[in-house]
């Protein structure tokens, strides 16, 4: 799932135009304006309303957008390395959302032509275990 589709907008969006776009769409996707409307069709406004708040609090914070912008350029760029089917790392992350409905990722990293995890994945790993609270008081104590 993009965030920048499901709120209709371009990756130089500001954020006035991110707000704007998210209170377009929460008015329109809202379950409270779909109370009275068929079974499917609040379903469908309920999903869509929820995949708009996790765009807007993802694009809206200035660190969470910055990671999702990474995240997003590392996807379309191995998925052009291994045959250019991007549709396939997108459907892949969509389908982990929404079986889920959490805010945690149902996607995994691609690897290389090797098997490997790549230099990025590897790194990422590496900088995440290092800032995690358990590594730090250690770090300190030892020091």
């Amino acid at each position: 799932m993009d965030h920048y589709k499901v709120l209709g907008l371009t990756r130089s969006a500001n954020k006035e135009e991110i707000k704007q776009a998210f209170r377009k769409l929460a008015m329109e996707f809202h379950p409270d304006k779909h109370a009275h409307s068929s079974h499917q069709l609040k379903e469908n406004a309920t999903l869509k309303f929820k995949q708009v708040s996790e765009a807007y609090e993802t694009l809206i914070d200035d660190c969470k957008r910055a990671d999702y912008n990474i995240r997003s350029n590392s996807y379309r760029n191995s998925a052009n390395n291994y045959g250019g089917n991007s549709d396939y790392y997108n459907r892949s992350y969509q389908n982990g959302y929404r079986n889920s409905y959490n805010y945690g990722y149902g996607y995994s990293r691609p690897t290389d032509a090797g098997g490997s995890a790549s230099i990025v994945t590897k790194f990422e790993m590496v900088l995440r275990f290092m800032t995690t609270r358990a590594f730090l008081l250690n770090a300190a104590l030892a020091g």
